[in-house]
């Protein structure tokens, strides 16, 4: 989603966009240039949608807003049910909106859920039957609405499980590509979304989750481990499949576990854990994800706005492993770096300066995205990619990372004894379980939380011995 508050355009004469609409078939007709009528529906579309749009505001069980977005749309009423909604159970939200002038093809509606206090977010730009997507647009949006009719358009929510504030706000707009329409009056936020719908949670506002009784202090403390190192004469072939005998005894996270509570997740959509090594070369990663349903989609030309500014998949917005890295191993969100790699072996790989920081729009750039990982990786899948008719185990991701692609963060490669703040994450939908919780202190990015992860130069007795036993090919030569 955009975050640019304004995106000013110069229109040319009336007698210039004249003659450019004549050059120009209806179905090719660019809309950078001359403000065009809106685009209608297909009849079928508009025999789907008849039911949401109505000549005028329903007279009772709406709550009246006024909104107005640059003159062209406007947000006049909504509604919640029911008032209040507890994590785990759905909220149906609807909004109700009115075209009051032209709109360019192309632009949608959007909202953004945010907590506030602790900053969580949550996309739900194409929920709803006005917004199922098209390609890069929506099924009914405002481009194809008709003056002075009530378009209605329901929303219905989850309460996510990490929420723990007493409320969530809903912020709502129109956008396309890098802008959005500016609120002109209304109740908003200052950066061109509506606020006027909140979501009652009936939850106290605690941050922090409460620990178990018997685990007092447990979660509190950012898990550990000593990370593998190759004997001299061991090597990594990055295929996928973990078949090299020193990884069946490399250090191993155990099972993720949920999030904001740091609690097991068992019943969770996706499920992972992760296996650490090293040599004088590279840091090597190897998660298992499992998921019933395997999901990846990322094609440019079929779904653009999968894609950042930049170029690069949104690969959290599906199923993704990621790591998040702070070489200093102070936790104080300074110069780490974030690396994603989905079943279809696709990357997103940034660097951050600060906490979330540099940040473009909703749609990036994340981070500096041109900082070159140099990755390596490759990925197995059990199961099939994006075919929800049959049942899934999950995929495994392998990944080669030299210490050089983080040269300048001042203690690449470690030293001796030195360690590293590490998270991992099995990531699906925006969401999923982690190696070390965040326990509602932030986001995914908040190295406080991330675990240590420690490098030892001297090869482990284990290691050693692996350099002389002979391989499982030598085993299997033998007479």
């Amino acid at each position: 989603m955009p975050t640019t508050p304004f995106l000013s355009v110069k229109f040319a004469p009336a007698l210039a966009c004249a003659a450019a609409a004549l050059a120009l078939s209806v179905a090719t007709m660019s809309t950078t240039g001359c403000i065009s009528s809106t685009k209608k529906a297909s009849s079928e579309d508009r025999d789907r949608t008849k039911d949401y749009v109505l000549a005028a505001l329903p007279a009772e069980g709406v709550v009246k807003a006024d909104v107005n977005f640059e003159n062209k749309v406007r947000l006049v009423g909504y509604k919640v049910s029911p008032e209040t909604a507890a994590p785990g159970t759905e909220v149906k939200i609807t909004y109700y909106w009115q075209l009051e002038g032209a709109v360019e093809a192309g632009w949608k509606l959007f909202t953004h859920v945010h907590e506030p206090k602790t900053d969580k977010q949550d996309n739900l730009d194409w929920n709803g039957v006005l917004r199922e997507q098209r390609g890069d647009n929506q099924l009914f949006g405002p481009d194809k609405w008709e003056k002075g009719k009530v378009y209605v358009d329901e929303q219905t929510y989850r309460i996510p499980d990490w929420a723990t504030q007493p409320e969530l706000e809903m912020l709502v707009g129109v956008w396309k590509d890098n802008a959005r329409l500016r609120v002109v009056s209304g109740a908003n936020d200052g950066e061109n979304r509506a606020l006027v719908v909140r979501v009652k949670t009936g939850l106290s506002g605690d941050v922090a989750p409460k620990v178990d009784p018997d685990k007092t202090g447990e979660r509190e403390v950012t898990p550990a481990l000593r990370a593998t190192r190759l004997a001299a004469s061991e090597t990594v072939t990055v295929d996928g499949k973990a078949d090299e005998a020193f990884w069946a005894g490399a250090a191993n996270t155990g099972p993720f576990v949920d999030v904001a509570s740091g609690k097991d997740a068992p019943e969770s959509a996706t499920q992972g854990s992760a296996r650490v090594a090293f040599n004088d070369e590279k840091l090597f990663v190897f998660v298992s994800v499992k998921s019933e349903k395997i999901h990846g989609g990322f094609d440019k030309a079929k779904n653009p706005s999968g894609f950042t500014a930049a170029g690069q998949p949104k690969l959290w917005t599906r199923d993704t492993a990621e790591l998040m890295i702070d070489p200093d191993g102070d936790g104080d969100n300074k110069n780490y770096f974030e690396i994603q790699v989905n079943p279809e072996n696709k990357i997103f790989h940034s660097r951050f300066d600060d906490y979330n920081l540099p940040k473009g729009g909703d749609n990036g750039p994340f981070g500096h995205e041109d900082w070159n990982a140099k990755i390596e990786s490759k990925v197995t899948l059990h199961g099939t990619v994006d075919n929800d008719t049959d049942k899934d185990e999950g995929y495994d991701v392998e990944l080669a990372i030299p210490w050089s692609s983080f040269e300048g963060s001042g203690n690449a490669p470690p030293k001796n004894g030195t360690s590293w703040r590490i998270n991992f994450y099995a990531m699906k939908d925006n969401g999923g379980v982690a190696w070390s919780p965040i326990l509602g202190r932030g986001n995914f990015h908040k190295s406080s939380r991330f675990g240590t992860v420690s490098f030892d130069a001297r090869p482990t007795l284990l290691s050693r011995l692996r350099g002389h036993l002979p391989s499982a090919d030598q085993i299997k030569a033998l007479p």
